[in-house]
């Protein structure tokens, strides 16, 4: 029998979907303590409203390891983060069509109006996704050399690192800031609903509750 004095826990990315999904979450009927929407708070778990549900907040791809090792019942994350992520355990029902941005490939500009990506059979590019970045490209043949960053993605090709890059992409004013384009488009990107499947196998009346709320919180926001 499940356990159903253990809280649920929702765990939601900080940042820029933070700010975009917590309409979706106050229209499933989830409302977070005070202290969630004041930026001086050094606090990561917050009680909410409901009474067997608290939320943590934390850095986006850390949402997928708190997801699939079951810290957290369910989450907000990026397609990015599931596809780099790759775990078994994290079941993805709701795209909550918000985050919207594409993985790209992107190169020097002077380097693209002579370059064709048909014909490349090595690469070495500079990303915070190598996972996604080989699979992209061993689908296609081509052997890729990832160098990981964290950030600064377009400094490394000017930089003298690598020629091209795989990165979020929204308006391409950074792109194009620093001489780059875009010149592959790899996914189209947007945040969803992450389950663990273990909890959904053990507590599903809770869960399939919660999959529920926010599927018609979506449409609320959506019209």
């Amino acid at each position: 029998m499940a356990n159903t004095e253990q809280k649920l826990v929702l765990a939601l990315p900080k940042g820029r979907i933070l700010d975009e999904v917590m309409p979706i979450v106050r229209a499933a009927g989830i409302d977070p303590e005070a202290d969630f929407d004041n930026p001086k708070s050094r606090k990561l778990s917050f009680a909410t409203n409901v009474a067997n549900l608290e939320i943590i907040r934390v850095r986006s791809f850390d949402v997928a390891t708190f997801v699939a090792y079951g810290a957290a019942h369910l989450g907000v994350a990026g397609l990015d983060v599931l596809m780099e992520f790759d775990n078994a355990e994290i079941y993805a029902p709701l795209d909550l069509g918000i985050g919207y941005c594409r993985m790209s490939v992107a190169e020097p500009q002077e380097l693209s109006g002579e370059d064709d990506p048909a014909t490349w059979s090595h690469v070495r590019v500079a990303t915070k996704y190598p996972e996604i970045t080989k699979k992209h490209f061993a689908s296609r043949g081509v052997q890729a050399e990832c160098i990981k960053l964290n950030g600064a993605m377009e400094l490394a090709p000017v930089m003298g690192l690598c020629s091209r890059i795989v990165d979020l992409v929204s308006t391409g004013a950074t792109l194009k800031a620093n001489g780059l384009v875009e010149v592959e488009t790899i996914a189209e990107i947007t945040s969803r609903l992450a389950v663990n499947r273990t909890a959904m196998k053990t507590r599903p009346t809770e869960i399939g509750h919660w999959i529920k709320r926010f599927e018609e919180a979506i449409h609320a926001h959506a019209s």
